[in-house]
């Protein structure tokens, strides 16, 4: 049996996520300890995905010297540049060349819960050209909207409509399962969207667009706040990934056992914790979870952490407060200092917006 194939819309620079992204791409950034890519390779690869197809533009570079070829995913990577970006439909357009057979696109931002397996068994018994996986939201108003009729077929895409003039809340949520000849009615080297420009034009053709609805989790990884969501929903055990197990006891815990960190016994330690490999805690310190600390990190005497996620090599002084914050990698923050949702980065200390 082929192996499926699964484009992934790497995209830009992410503006709304800023600064996180000022040195980075937001694929890498760190997911419990893990760049955010990873978890979303691990995911595909436990639906049959065996081959992964990244769209990229933004610093190229750094993205492949973080996942290679894929061989310690199990998966194959195969990159398609952008000299300049082509849009959501326009992207895939330019993976043509490796486009075969059914295969899977998914926005790059997302992380879900969705049955992959049962979408792509309802996409073949429909005999569908497209099939988009919708999901619901309070306010559908910054959003594609999609309207179907009870069997799930798409009637029409509303492109951000006023709160009150929605007839729907069921928005794209980014993942769809494709044929490869729809392929064929994408302008090439032009930047062309899936919500405004093919799936609309598959619709006027008569083709078979359907939509999945799905009720669970899902997240766009959009902002500082969702992306500080996603940390601490997974935490939680709100929601799981393939890549790293949360114990079921909530303790403190990292990939490899928490011996290769350095907790002294006076520490105060309230679960869930993520210790990464190196770190040092010393006396008298109180780390909250939901916490999520990198590698190499130390908090030194008094210090407080609650609700916070460090990335690698963060130095925290005695006596400081932090609380519901995120600081990037090789930060310090002073001993004594007090930080309450902040984003602490080389570039200063920004606000971490509500989510």
């Amino acid at each position: 049996m082929r192996k499926l194939k699964a484009v992934i819309l790497v995209g830009g620079p992410g503006t709304r996520l800023r600064p996180l992204t000022n040195d980075r791409p937001k694929s890498v950034l760190p997911v419990l300890n893990r760049p955010f890519m990873e978890h979303v390779i691990s995911f595909l690869k436990h639906y049959g995905v065996g081959e992964v197809i990244l769209t990229l533009n933004y610093l190229p570079d750094v993205i492949r010297e973080y996942l290679g070829d894929g061989s310690r995913y199990g998966v194959r990577i195969t990159y398609c540049l952008e000299k300049e970006p082509m849009g959501t439909a326009g992207a895939v357009k330019n993976a043509v060349a490796h486009l075969d057979d059914t295969f899977i696109v998914m926005n790059g931002d997302v992380f879900t819960g969705i049955d992959l397996a049962d979408m792509l068994a309802f996409h073949r018994d429909k005999n569908a050209r497209a099939t988009i996986y919708l999901t619901q939201v309070e306010d559908p108003s910054a959003f594609g909207v999609v309207e179907t009729d009870n069997g799930n077929k798409v009637k029409r895409f509303i492109e951000k409509p006023p709160l009150a003039e929605a007839t729907t809340n069921w928005i794209n949520a980014g993942i769809y399962i494709l044929e490869p000849e729809v392929l064929e009615h994408i302008p090439a080297n032009t930047h062309y969207m899936f919500e405004k420009g093919l799936f609309p034009h598959l619709l006027d053709m008569g083709n078979p667009v359907y939509s999945y609805p799905y009720r669970g989790y899902w997240l766009d990884m959009g902002t500082p706040g969702k992306y500080f969501s996603l940390n601490i929903d997974l935490m939680l055990s709100k929601i799981a990934s393939p890549l790293v197990s949360i114990p079921g006891d909530n303790g403190v815990y990292n990939g490899s056992g928490i011996n290769d960190a350095d907790i002294d016994p006076a520490a105060l330690i309230t679960p869930p914790v993520m210790v990464g490999g190196g770190s040092r805690i010393e006396p008298g310190v109180a780390v909250r979870g939901p916490v999520v600390m990198g590698r190499g990190c130390h908090l030194e005497k008094g210090a407080v952490i609650e609700n916070t996620i460090l990335w690698d090599n963060v130095s925290i002084g005695a006596g400081a407060r932090l609380n519901r914050c995120i600081v990037s990698s090789g930060m310090s923050v002073g001993s004594g200092r007090e930080i309450v949702n902040g984003i602490v980065t080389p570039s200063g200390t920004a606000e971490l917006l509500q989510v």
